[in-house]
């Protein structure tokens, strides 16, 4: 009977361990299923991976736009009438003070005509009030007449002469009227553009023909407003035009004085010499701007620079750790591939040498050796998804 109690006895605590033993077992399951995977540190080689290095750095400063032809002139009626005849066409050679045509201009003639019939009827009237001023004063002296009516007769005078000045001077006016009507070329070039044909009623101020002087050049382009303090007024500039195997050189001739409203960008002209007038107004050039290297800059390469917003940035690798640094970039040197970094990193920083997608801030990053790059898993295909060097 002791013996069955004592069976029974030991079949209870094996039951009793046996249920501890599977809810402790549960429980460490439960446990280990609500604990968080642990997060895969990305490895990046040092090809990779770059440090910023001071050196000298040139620099260019590249922008586009048209050719302009800055010494252009509008030849306009100045009086209205019917335009007669045009001797030039479109692409004509002309010279400064040649005649371009004729227009009617009689009504100017009449005008100048009736001008000068009041100019000889005020004439008349003054030599008619010198005459009776004279006679006055006779009479005066003799004290036939009053002071009183001497001195009427001398304002009689004054004004007739007054009257006699105004004519002439409304005469003279249309007679510069009549002769600037004339179609005639205010510089030497050639004709680009006929606005009317002869036979048609032009209006004073009608413009009639367009002249180009192409033998100067200009190349209207813009910078953005980090790039313009780099540049300076008389600057050489190298630029390529559309259709010119040879490029042509230049000088940066101004720069504006403020951005041009809604953008963040500067209008600058560069002074183009066309003596053999190979180039026309209106072809598209770019243009390059290199500056001397001057003192050593601290640069990393451009592919490492990323805009987000307007604002550039890179990624750096600081105590195991992904980090963003907005950076302040200023020269680049396009052929090099590099930039100068005049803000935001240190030269012993750790920066990803080129653009990777779908990185995150915080996130673990080291630098491995090639050998344990080989073997180390590298980071998921949405990461090493690799952006081109351009901004």
């Amino acid at each position: 009977m002791n013996k069955r109690w004592w069976i029974g006895g030991v079949v209870v605590a094996v039951l009793a361990v046996g249920s501890t033993v599977a809810v402790m077992a549960a429980r460490k399951g439960a446990s280990a299923s609500d604990a968080k995977p642990e997060e895969k540190v990305l490895d990046f080689t040092a090809k990779e991976v770059v440090a910023p290095k001071t050196q000298p750095l040139a620099g260019t400063v590249e922008f586009s736009g048209p050719l302009v032809a800055p010494n252009t002139a509008v030849v306009r009626a100045k009086a209205a009438g019917t335009l007669l005849n045009l001797t030039v066409q479109e692409g004509s050679r002309v010279t400064a003070g040649q005649r371009l045509g004729t227009v009617d201009l009689a009504d100017l003639t009449a005008r100048l005509n009736e001008r000068q019939a009041m100019m000889e009827a005020a004439r008349a009237q003054m030599i008619q009030a010198e005459r009776t001023h004279a006679s006055n004063q006779r009479l005066a002296e003799q004290s036939f007449i009053s002071p009183n009516a001497l001195e009427s007769s001398k304002a009689a005078l004054d004004s007739a002469r007054a009257n006699l000045a105004a004519a002439q001077a409304q005469t003279e006016t249309v007679r510069i009227n009549l002769r600037e009507a004339g179609l005639v070329a205010p510089i030497s070039g050639i004709v680009s553009k006929r606005h009317v044909v002869p036979g048609e009623k032009v209006a004073q101020e009608q413009q009639i023909v367009t002249i180009v002087d192409l033998t100067k050049l200009e190349m209207a382009g813009s910078v953005g407003t980090h790039e313009v303090g780099m540049l300076q007024a008389g600057m050489p500039v190298t630029v390529h035009v559309e259709g010119v195997t040879e490029p042509v050189k230049g000088n940066l001739a101004r720069i504006a004085p403020a951005a041009e409203p809604g953008t963040r960008s500067i209008g600058v002209a560069i002074a183009i010499g066309n003596p053999k007038e190979q180039l026309r107004a209106g072809q598209y050039a770019q243009a390059q701007v290199v500056m001397q290297e001057g003192s050593p800059r601290l640069t990393l390469p451009v592919a490492a620079i990323g805009t987000a917003s307007g604002q550039e940035y890179v990624w750096t690798i600081e105590e195991g750790k992904l980090l963003r640094r907005a950076v302040t970039t200023g020269r680049r040197d396009e052929a090099k591939g590099l930039v100068e970094v005049k803000d935001g990193v240190k030269p012993q920083a750790q920066v990803l040498a080129m653009r990777f997608d779908n990185l995150r801030e915080g996130a673990p990053a080291r630098v491995v050796a090639p050998a344990t790059a080989a073997s180390a898993p590298k980071p998921s295909s949405a990461l090493a998804s690799v952006a081109t060097a351009s901004n």
